[in-house]
């Protein structure tokens, strides 16, 4: 990484870390570069060797969560599926590879898009607008309305189905906290994820929308 030129990449991540979770448990204004540096295990100097200021940490932080979900999480996306369960299904699935690689991250961008305390910077204004938009189109855009039961809003059905696995996503996350993802055997979780597909299924589409066929 470029801004941490000459440190080595565990010591990046250790800093990175420590201020990702500074930033998302007490805002920016609230946030203490003591306790960052604290966490990182580092001096203060060498925090303010890379950055002039918490401002300048925290528009870095910013622009390096908007990259990271960019690249680990909306690349990976196709939009070529029609059936918005389905889509759910697959973008859920990258979404948890990526938190799992980088929960720190998701856990500043939840705060950072509900912080009014902090102007950000044009560019990053800019490239966190872009973001939105992709997140918008990689859920919505394409999706066969047909499939939906005629007597259903299908824009209340969107938020009920994106709330259901949104919630079992944050509470599976919460379950496996502080154990090695490398070592857990995640296929139980998915079948049991797939199962609540197949009740949300019955529950909003019409009768031959290939529920019968779901796995």
């Amino acid at each position: 990484m470029e801004k941490f030129k000459g440190l080595d990449e565990e010591k990046q991540q250790k800093i990175l870390d420590a201020a990702l979770m500074e930033f998302a448990e007490h805002g920016y204004e609230k946030a203490s570069t003591n306790r960052i540096v604290k966490e990182a295990g580092i001096g203060k100097g060498m925090l303010f060797y890379y950055f002039k200021s918490k401002k300048d940490l925290y528009e870095f932080l910013a622009e390096y969560s908007l990259d990271f979900v960019v690249e680990k999480y909306f690349s990976r996306i196709d939009m070529t599926e029609a059936d918005f369960i389905e889509r759910l299904k697959h973008t859920s699935q990258v979404k948890f590879e990526a938190q799992t690689e980088n929960k720190n991250v998701f856990n500043f961008l939840g705060t950072f898009m509900l912080t009014a305390d902090f102007k950000l910077a044009p560019h990053i204004q800019k490239k966190y607008e872009a973001m939105q938009k992709t997140g918008n189109a990689m859920i919505y855009e394409n999706v066969d309305l047909s499939l939906f039961r005629d007597d259903v809003d299908v824009q209340k059905a969107f938020k009920l189905i994106r709330w259901s696995i949104e919630g079992y996503q944050n509470e599976l996350l919460h379950k496996l906290q502080g154990q090695s993802m490398t070592s857990i055997d995640f296929n139980p979780y998915w079948e049991e994820f797939y199962e609540y597909l197949e009740i949300l299924k019955k529950s909003f589409y019409k009768k031959g929308s290939g529920i019968d066929d779901y796995s």
